[in-house]
């Protein structure tokens, strides 16, 4: 556990921040290792069926995971507070939240998949494949929800450490079981999502029996669990904006994904590689948004706004160094990238057209997701969500389909960076207000 409130802000949210980052890396490269498998030994149909299946999941459990983040801002606060016995409540209440609402999308994952695909338009072909991805993916939603739980636990207390260490273990299981499902017993894709199941139940489990032998706050026992419902009204105050500005974003990536369908197979195939060429610097933004979370909530907490300033100056400059030179490297080499998912030679065009357009706007995502991490660890989710839903149904998806209607698929590629500037820009107006300061769980007397 790590105390945010002393020491040299920029060390401590760096050093926090990696661990997530490696973290966040390895665990998508769940996706990543899928979509190389999948692309290179089983085909363009299968690559485009993983690859449009993942904003559906995305969509589905999104809701719980602004929850989560809501109960992460808690854990942190009274952490920082010294408040330990709450801090424990916290803790039970959200693993409750998180069983329940896994049983319950499972089911919703699995009645209507193809329903879902359907009214996206996919192309026929790519259907019953993208079909028995999701089914199977979302029959694993209690691993993955559990341990998405503990993960958000530990980093509330400051602990981004642990988490990275099960997640190379369980990435280390699904590169074998990819191997094993999909070029040995040529499961296809139906291999692809069952490793990944596997994977992550290996995660939580190995986890949960680690912690409940070593950690004195963060321990598992199910006849010990108990549910608080103020601390879960507490959580659901600071994460439900972000709920529903995660679902909408989900449905705001199907949605694109609509628009991208109506140009076949081989763009869904080549926008689906991008995306899983995007989650790198996707995770570097998410990385330093999870860190500097925490470190705001620990700093409202023992009423240290000064040092929430200064953190937030500290992490934009840490991450927007990183963003830059993967920035750099994407639009030098974005063949070479392409290629490694991939040889088709027309996904692999399409997929460099997407790499050249949207890649120098990196850093104006990072700059977004920075911001918002500010926000969201003070407990000020509900304008930030706003700001993201406007910025995404208002501008970033409507551009998309108005420039594809004039420009073809480019189109939809330069809709992107658009939401994503005025997204950063509103978020940015909000942050100088200052009114943020003001949504802590805390409460003191100046």
């Amino acid at each position: 556990m790590k105390d945010f409130t002393k020491g040299n802000e920029a060390r401590l949210i760096f050093n926090f921040a990696i661990p997530i980052l490696f973290g966040s890396l390895f665990q998508q490269l769940y996706n990543i290792v899928d979509s190389i498998f999948i692309g290179n030994y089983v085909g363009k149909e299968a690559l485009a069926a993983v690859g449009v299946s993942f904003p559906v999941i995305f969509a589905l459990i999104s809701f719980v995971i602004g929850i989560g983040s809501g109960a992460t801002v808690v854990i942190s606060q009274y952490y920082g507070a010294k408040d330990n016995f709450s801090v424990k409540k916290a803790i039970d209440t959200l693993y409750i939240f998180m069983f329940f609402s896994s049983i319950l999308l499972s089911l919703l994952g699995i009645l209507f998949a193809r329903t879902i695909f359907e009214l996206t338009d996919l192309p026929e072909e790519v259907i019953p494949q993208a079909v028995t991805y999701l089914q199977i993916y979302m029959g694993g939603n209690v691993f993955m929800f559990g341990f998405m739980g503990t993960t958000a636990i530990l980093r509330g207390l400051g602990d981004s450490k642990t988490p990275l260490y099960f997640t190379i273990i369980s990435t280390i299981m699904n590169i074998f079981l990819d191997w094993l499902f999909i070029l040995v017993f040529e499961w296809g894709v139906a291999g692809a999502a069952l490793g990944t199941v596997i994977a992550q139940g290996g995660a939580f489990f190995t986890a949960i029996f680690y912690l409940n032998r070593t950690h004195t706050i963060v321990t598992l026992h199910l006849k010990d669990l108990k549910f608080d419902k103020k601390i879960f009204m507490q959580s659901v105050r600071i994460g439900l904006p972000t709920g529903f500005q995660q679902t909408f974003v989900g449905l705001g990536m199907v949605a694109l994904y609509g628009i991208v369908n109506q140009y076949g197979t081989e763009t869904i195939a080549a926008y689906s590689v991008s995306m899983r060429i995007e989650s790198v610097p996707a995770m570097l933004a998410m990385a330093f948004s999870a860190a500097v979370s925490p470190f705001v909530g620990q700093n409202i907490g023992a009423n240290l706004n000064e040092r929430v300033k200064t953190g937030f100056k500290a992490t934009l400059l840490l991450s927007s160094l990183l963003t830059v030179i993967v920035t750099a490297a994407y639009i030098i080499f974005p063949r070479q990238i392409v290629s490694v998912f991939t040889n088709d030679a027309k996904v692999i065009e399409v997929g460099v057209e997407y790499l050249i357009i949207v890649a120098p706007f990196y850093i104006t995502f990072n700059i977004m997701f920075v911001l918002n991490g500010v926000l969201r660890g003070a407990g000020a989710t509900l304008i930030p969500m706003f700001i993201t839903l406007i910025a995404l149904w208002f501008i970033r998806i409507p551009a998309s389909w108005v420039m594809a209607e004039t420009f073809g698929r480019t189109g939809i590629w330069w809709g992107i960076p658009i939401g994503w500037f005025f997204g950063m820009g509103f978020a940015y107006i909000y942050y100088l207000t200052g009114k943020w300061k003001n949504k802590a769980v805390t409460r003191h007397n100046n």
